[in-house]
């Protein structure tokens, strides 16, 4: 591989010098990049902005003909930057060899792939930790991930989402941190640590990317790619702090969103890239287009072909173009008519460039393809152990009537019932395209390794009919119940049910948005045909996304929230069911009591007719047929044990709201017979705002553990960076004024004080 001036090389006289030394930048690689630009066509620096999918058996002959042949020859010419979707170190070292070995500069390519919740050894999906409000465990989570994707090639992740979202009806809440812009800042930050760790040039991290910029989160109706239209306000408190923080904490990439934002395409949009992230932000890293995202601004409405795409991405600062071809086809015609400036393809390429130097991939192309690393790291006893952990701490208890969780160990006759609960493939969750089908513990094989009790299982009833591969739209079954009389039957037998009922894998994640939140097909029918006959039921959930499940509510003893967990889910949920561990999650969105309620969310507005009338308003915001609340609120989760909070004390040690210090404690005791874990959760309310607050904003949370009859006094403070919020020009203000403060666990069920700002 050669980056050194040859007599055939000329200097590119357009190239910008480097970056201003302010922003935190490696001199040292500034001037190599100073050198490498300087001798690369445009043509090449264009081809570092375009990303290919793997399009043929790498491993194999070359293609001759057709699009396949036209890729490879782009790979030998240099004028491709990366790849997505190649895996595994045999084929990644052959396409690599290509780059490196055929092109005139031998750049190296980034490898990129959605590394979403694990690589081969699945964790939980990212909603399901999120829930665990532990971000040692989800950054740890991160690196295993990290660890396996790494040693099969790969050395960028299209993660995390950090979108917020408050509508369960958007499947691919299932891949991100929830509701709430502080709680997903931390849990982006974590996952950015993981994937990134402490030396990004070592061969076990990789590079994240901070996705969707910005707004997808909020698309129309919960419905997948559709229109985002909200305020200055929301855009700037709700949807950036959690992008903020990962630029913050050092993210390698941002990738755009499918959405329009004020009537302009993310992938086109100027003020998103150049004028917050890279101008305001100071971000130097690199910005990738989602899949075909610039070719689609022509259905848009914004680009009448696609050379005008590229135009408008390129100039909109839209760095690599995942999958449209726009950029190759174009991009060097639009330069020299004027219509696009090199200084901007400079500055693309050298963003795309100095990722790949981060990375040690100029140093050793090849570091990522050690074969004998790859079989040694992918499912090995470390990394299941680790994501067994993260599992079990992503369990949320929803309701525990009259203790019937944990199980007894030994004595019990146990029906365990439901589809779900032999399936080895579902709990894998949606993005898991690198893991092997049905290598997941299924809940009966977790439940099995307690050989107490007598356990007896009956399906019940299918959730979906055929095949439930990786497509968008799943066939649920709504008529066949051929195996319920058998389920019955177990259950009539049993001291306790068991039942796990939910969503299949496929049933949310991207372009899996659903009009209902009820349990899918049959399963709401079998689930009150076995209450009829045994009101001791257990219900453990398996989904992606918040459901709505009033009935169960009202009538089932005992219900868990277990997501899609992963690798190792049934040895979870069996440990929590058992009592092997204490459940400590709490819920990171808000459960709808019936899907009218979507979106709904804890931080909401107290408007001028608050939600709470007062007694001379007759007409008030609410509905006339159910109540605001959620079923289950953002934070909410219990314990086995039983948790009292008491002497909430409030103290301002500086009223200045210039440089406010407040500081806040409560007492936290442990008043049941469980050693458990609780998270702590600090809320504030800023009463009168130049733009109106919501009702409650999360700003601290700490995770106490205590034995029986154990208290702690739990700390916070309140300052500058957590009393404030952004005005509706971007810029982080504090105002004088009466606060109110809640702590407590959940943020429906909290202790109140105030202070002042003078």
């Amino acid at each position: 591989m050669s980056c050194t001036s040859s007599s055939e090389k000329t200097l590119d006289l357009n190239t910008e010098a480097s970056p201003n030394t302010s922003l935190g930048l490696d001199q040292a690689i500034e001037s190599k990049l100073d050198s490498l630009l300087g001798i690369m066509t445009l043509e090449e620096k264009i081809g570092q902005m375009n990303q290919y999918n793997g399009f043929w058996d790498l491993t194999g002959p070359q293609p001759k003909e057709g699009a396949a042949a036209k890729k490879y020859e782009h790979l030998r010419k240099g004028w491709v930057g990366s790849m997505l979707n190649v895996r595994g170190v045999k084929d990644v070292r052959a396409v690599q060899k290509i780059a490196v070995e055929e092109s005139r500069l031998g750049i190296p390519l980034i490898i990129g792939f959605d590394v979403i919740h694990g690589y081969k050894t699945m964790s939980p999906i990212p909603l399901a930790e999120s829930a665990s409000w532990d971000m040692e465990a989800i950054k740890k989570s991160a690196e295993v991930a990290a660890l396996e994707a790494s040693a099969a090639g790969i050395n960028w992740t299209f993660a995390p989402m950090i979108d917020i979202s408050r509508d369960a009806r958007w499947g691919r809440v299932m891949e991100g941190g929830g509701e709430d812009p502080f709680l997903g800042a931390k849990i982006g930050v974590a996952r950015v640590q993981g994937f990134q760790g402490e030396e990004l040039s070592a061969n076990y991290t990789i590079a994240a990317c901070a996705k969707h910029f910005a707004g997808y989160g909020f698309s129309e109706s919960g419905r997948d790619y559709n229109t985002v239209d909200i305020g200055t306000s929301t855009l700037n408190n709700i949807v950036f702090p959690p992008f903020r923080a990962a630029n913050d904490a050092g993210v390698k990439t941002f990738m755009n969103s499918f959405n329009e934002l004020n009537g302009i395409p993310a992938t086109g949009n100027k003020m998103l890239q150049r004028d917050v992230l890279k101008g305001d932000w100071n971000f130097t890293g690199f910005i990738v287009s989602d899949w075909g995202s610039i070719t689609e601004m022509i259905a848009h409405g914004y680009a009448k072909d696609g050379k005008k795409a590229a135009e408008l991405a390129a100039n909109a600062g839209s760095d690599m173009d995942m999958e449209s071809y726009l950029y190759v086809e174009h991009l060097a015609d639009l330069v020299k008519e004027g219509k696009v400036e090199e200084k901007l393809i400079n500055d693309a390429a050298r963003r795309i460039l100095r990722v790949k130097y981060e990375l040690g991939l100029f140093d050793d192309p090849y570091k990522y393809c050690d074969e004998k690393r790859e079989k040694e790291v992918l499912g090995s006893s470390e990394n299941n152990d680790a994501v067994l952990d993260i599992a079990k701490k992503s369990i949320v208890l929803l309701k525990n009537e009259n203790q019937l969780l944990p199980l007894k160990k030994e004595g019990q006759k146990i029906a365990l019932i439901g589809a779900l609960a032999s399936d080895k493939n579902s709990p894998l969750g949606s993005w898991r395209i690198a893991a092997d089908d049905d290598t997941a513990i299924s809940v009966l094989e977790g439940m099995q390794q307690y050989k107490g009790n007598s356990l007896k299982y009956a399906k019940g009833a299918d959730v979906s009919i055929g095949n439930t591969a990786f497509v968008t739209e799943t066939k649920i079954n709504t008529t066949d119940k051929g195996e319920l009389g058998e389920a019955i039957k177990a259950a009539k037998d049993a001291d306790v049910v068991v039942m796990v009922l939910g969503e299949i894998g496929f049933q949310s994640g991207e372009g899996r948005s659903r009009t209902e939140l009820d349990l899918p097909g049959v399963q709401q029918e079998l689930l009150e045909a076995i209450y009829k006959v045994n009101t001791n039921i257990v219900l453990v959930l398996n989904n992606g996304r918040p459901l709505a499940i009033p009935w169960a509510d009202e009538h089932i003893p005992a219900i868990v929230e277990a997501w899609h967990l992963g690798t190792q889910s049934g040895n979870a949920i069996a440990q929590v069911l058992y009592g092997d561990y204490n459940p400590s999650g709490k819920l990171p969105m808000s459960f709808p009591r019936n899907v009218g309620q979507v979106p709904i969310y804890y931080n909401y507005k107290n408007t001028g007719r608050p939600t709470e009338p007062a007694p001379d308003i007759v007409f008030w915001s609410h509905y006339s047929d159910q109540k605001n609340s959620p079923l289950y609120a953002f934070g909410h989760g219990l314990s086995y044990t039983t948790f009292e909070y008491s002497n909430l004390k409030v103290t301002t040690e500086n009223q200045s709201y210039n440089n406010p210090k407040v500081l806040v404690s409560i007492e936290l005791a442990n008043t049941g017979d469980y050693e458990g874990k609780e998270v702590v959760q600090l809320y504030i309310r800023d009463l009168f705002a130049s733009i109106t607050r919501p009702v409650k904003e999360l700003k601290g949370f700490e995770m106490i553990s205590l034995k029986p009859g154990e208290t702690k006094t739990v700390n916070f403070e309140l300052d500058k960076e957590t009393l404030g919020f952004y005005d509706n020009k971007n810029t982080w203000i504090i105002e004088p004024g009466e606060f109110e403060v809640f702590v407590g666990g959940s943020s429906d069920k909290t202790m109140k004080s105030t202070f002042e700002l003078k």
